[in-house]
């Protein structure tokens, strides 16, 4: 017999709340009488909150968290609960006289608020804003209804205007992590072993900055033979026209065979494990990854100054990187030159972004501290 399809839910008509798929050997489906936390997630498409999510639960429940995800989207190995357990909430867990719900988006909010204020569901809501923009009177009021509010960077913080804790998002440093063979790394993608390697990841768009790494590397590859650098990530069909100009620059500029396009790759780890040098270039970014993912795997990092980036690097004396201002390829060039002409310092570099991104950005260290929230409700 084949399974049946997964239903909608009538009970809570949110807009896309499907219930994850089950899979036949690891369903995960937990019990609500054992579910303490509850972490919706009330989008299909896959988005850095899905992420988040998908990478937090298991290390949260390894911490001890009696944590369940809802919603779309979702492995169906993640530990869940099903829209038709929603009744359920009624009655309170087996260990607490409440449960927590932590919502990261609008409308999960307003869910909470549903259950907590109109269906008198035993409830305390817990939000994270990532947004670095004012909020509307609309997105005010739902935050301002909620128990707590973690930012996830003190830029974010300043938007707010509620009582709110800080938790930076951490990664997963044993995943990413450097390579004992560099050479090796590189030849096992492919790529020329002797030459040294400056990367940029991510969608290929112009809010990422794509074509002002891609103009700074125009600018000092020809200068620097053992250089070559890197684009790996994805154009989305809106983008794929920007890409292809930039591709056009690069063969007009005769280094197609030293600055390569490599799309998307699922094991983005292997690619950071390459690199010499890491540049985001981004204009515009909420939080942004990709420099912790650099750092993790002992590559220092040339970041705009943008989303969280000035939180995560260490500049000056001890740095791990380089910050410098948005939307200016003049001096991404530069910091990024100075970079690639110093060896000694490349290394030093190196060696303490790993040590920066294990004591500061493990996500271990994250889960703990939003865990030190959901104990101050």
């Amino acid at each position: 017999m084949h399974p049946a399809a997964p239903r909608r839910t009538k009970f809570f008509p949110f807009p896309g709340a499907d219930e994850p798929v089950e899979g036949r050997d690891q369903p995960a489906i937990i019990n609500v009488s054992d579910v303490e936390i509850i972490a919706p997630n009330f989008k299909k498409r896959l988005s850095g909150v899905t992420s988040t999510i998908i990478q937090l639960i298991p290390v949260q429940r390894a911490l001890g968290e009696k944590i369940a995800a809802l919603g779309p989207g979702l492995p169906a190995s993640l530990p869940h609960i099903r829209f038709r357990d929603l009744p359920k909430l009624w009655r309170a867990p087996r260990s607490r006289p409440f449960r927590i719900w932590h919502a990261r988006r609008n409308i999960e909010m307003l869910a909470a608020i549903v259950m907590r204020d109109v269906l008198r569901m035993p409830l305390k809501i817990v939000f994270t804003s990532a947004s670095q923009r004012r909020h509307t009177g609309w997105t005010k009021w739902l935050i301002s209804k909620m128990d707590a509010v973690i930012a996830t960077s003190g830029k974010t913080a300043d938007y707010l205007e509620v009582p709110n804790t800080v938790v930076l998002h951490g990664i997963d440093t044993t995943r990413f992590s450097p390579s004992d063979d560099k050479a090796g790394a590189r030849r096992g993608l492919g790529l020329d072993a002797t030459k040294k390697i400056a990367g940029c990841f991510g969608r290929v768009r112009r809010q990422k900055g794509t074509d002002l790494f891609v103009d700074s590397m125009i600018a000092l590859l020809p200068t620097r033979p053992d250089w070559m650098a890197i684009v790996a990530g994805r154009a989305t069909t809106q983008h794929v026209e920007f890409e292809k100009e930039l591709k056009a620059r690069v063969a007009a500029a005769g280094l197609a065979d030293r600055i390569l396009f490599v799309g998307e790759h699922t094991n983005i780890n292997d690619w950071y494990r390459m690199l010499d040098l890491f540049v985001a270039p981004q204009r515009w970014e909420g939080f942004g990854l990709t420099p912790l993912e650099a750092m993790a795997t002992a590559v220092p990092v040339v970041a705009t100054d943008v989303g969280a980036f000035p939180e995560l690097l260490l500049t000056g004396a001890n740095e791990t990187g380089v910050i410098v201002p948005r939307d200016n390829e003049d001096a991404m060039a530069q910091a990024a030159g100075l970079f690639m002409d110093d060896d000694s310092r490349r290394q030093r570099a190196s060696a303490r972004a790993r040590v920066h991104a294990m004591n500061a950005f493990s996500i271990e260290g994250e889960a703990q501290k939003i865990g030190a929230v959901y104990r101050s409700l």
